[in-house]
């Protein structure tokens, strides 16, 4: 008789994924019974869960409490700056190492994205489709594995740089920028284009986080 048992819920890839996709923001409060009843499992492996999250420092202690943790100005700037080289380097060897399909998909995301320059919350996850293709191209286990982290931290910003007036355009352009040095197989001109792409964000983010200091004083 063939075994008819459901696979078991990954308790801490649900929360992850709600904290990426913005149900939990930083400073969000996580209980054990609400996201129990919220995931459909018992609370065994949800407190699991959250011990992991808080040892990787996704989570942080208020009190009793466990909630999102937020990056401050000093963390933002460490984490864009290993984002940059990282990143910068996968392009590299997505240069060197992609196959005709790979770039052919890179190509094709690209002229798709250009319809969602109006769109930040879409533009937002079509962006990181982009890059995590890219992190694909470079076919180097350890370097994806290392971008899976980065962008776990990336997952602890409120708000999506996209989310700037004309940074939209101004994104589809630097991402064009990228796929056409992958085409041509420039290695050095694909690590500046994607270091520059991500400087462009992070000065994007500064500007929107200090607009937001401004307008709570």
């Amino acid at each position: 008789m063939a075994d008819q048992r459901q696979p078991q819920k990954d308790a801490y890839r649900m929360i992850l994924d709600a904290i990426d996709v913005g149900i939990y923001g930083p400073g969000d409060r996580l209980v054990e019974s609400e996201l129990a009843d919220r995931f459909g499992v018992s609370r065994t492996p949800i407190r699991e869960a959250l011990q992991r999250l808080e040892t990787q420092s996704l989570l942080t202690r208020d009190g009793r409490s466990l909630i999102v943790a937020s990056l401050d100005h000093n963390q933002l700037a460490e984490l864009y700056v290993v984002r940059g080289e990282l990143e910068g380097l996968a392009a590299r060897l997505a240069a060197l190492h992609a196959t005709p399909e790979e770039v052919r998909v890179l190509r094709d995301m690209l002229e798709e994205d250009k319809s969602l320059t109006d769109d930040p919350d879409a533009l937002s996850r079509a962006n990181r489709r982009f890059h995590k293709q890219i992190h694909l191209a470079s076919h180097n286990r350890f370097l994806v594995r290392q971008l899976d982290l980065v962008y776990r931290s990336m997952a602890l910003l409120a708000t999506t740089s996209l989310s700037a007036e004309g940074r939209g355009a101004g994104t589809i352009a630097e991402h064009d920028k990228i796929v056409h040095s992958i085409e041509t197989k420039d290695g050095d001109a694909a690590y500046s284009a994607l270091r520059d792409h991500i400087s462009a964000a992070y000065v994007t983010r500064l500007k929107l986080d200090a607009r937001a200091v401004q307008a709570a004083e």
